[in-house]
């Protein structure tokens, strides 16, 4: 994988969490659009390079460029290979609430699939929903799942992301 260059601290990265992400095609273009780096994460057995055109730059080059971070097909294995690589300020989507509570502690945005921000206010809350429903499914009960991903799921986290993406990026005066 590319290294981002540390010349250009105020931009953030953008890493998708890859594994079953209805918007990584999405989350390329608010990069293509912002100039900004983008990290697909995913399992070794997925064709990662999928997402990518052939005209995308593979490496650094001050904008916008795009690679793959391939891992192995353990339990967490791209939560745990974009936090190592995590800068404060960068930006990660996921669907994966332990992931998000990683990217807050170093000082990162996440976003959900649906649009919805993550917050340092509201993270401790979403864990313990998350332990809570594990611990009903594994004493054999059932807990409801997520809705139907829509248009307007997609919509949302494009207006989100780029909102996210906006904040990040200091404010240039001439």
């Amino acid at each position: 994988m590319a290294q981002r260059t540390t010349d250009r601290p105020d931009r953030p990265t953008i890493f998708v969490d890859a594994d079953a992400c209805p918007v990584t095609a999405e989350a390329i273009a608010v990069a293509r659009k912002h100039a900004l780096p983008a990290v697909i994460a995913g399992n070794s057995t997925q064709n990662l390079a999928r997402h990518i055109r052939r005209s995308d730059p593979r490496e650094d080059s001050g904008g916008f460029w795009v690679d793959t971070l391939a891992v192995g097909v353990g339990a967490d294995s791209a939560d745990f290979a974009i936090v190592e690589r995590l800068s404060p300020g960068d930006i990660v989507v996921t669907q994966d609430i332990g992931l998000a509570a990683m990217v807050l502690g170093r000082k990162a945005s996440a976003i959900g699939v649906r649009g919805r921000v993550y917050s340092l206010a509201t993270i401790d809350m979403d864990m313990e929903i998350r332990h809570q429903e594990k611990k009903i499914r594994r004493q054999g009960g059932r807990t409801k799942g997520p809705a139907a991903f829509t248009d307007e799921d997609r919509e949302h986290f494009a207006a989100n992301l780029d909102r996210l993406v906006r904040e990040a990026i200091p404010r240039r005066t001439p």
